[in-house]
């Protein structure tokens, strides 16, 4: 599904690509990669706790 501005004309949907050139990227356009990047980040850290926490578990289980 496109996004479309108020012209009806199709958005580009921000993306990131680890490398990217980023000599033609604005600097709001920065900001909102940072700000994605930062909750991507968050997303992979609060499922890592939980997996380590599972993990933690289990080994506890088995070592007894």
């Amino acid at each position: 599904m496109a996004m479309h501005d108020d012209d009806g004309r199709a958005v580009k949907k921000v993306q990131h690509e680890i490398g990217q050139d980023l000599s033609l990227v604005s600097v709001a356009e920065l900001n909102e990669r940072i700000a994605l990047l930062r909750q991507e980040i968050a997303r992979l850290e609060a499922d890592l706790a939980k997996k380590q926490n599972s993990r933690a578990a289990a080994d506890q289980f088995f070592k007894k």
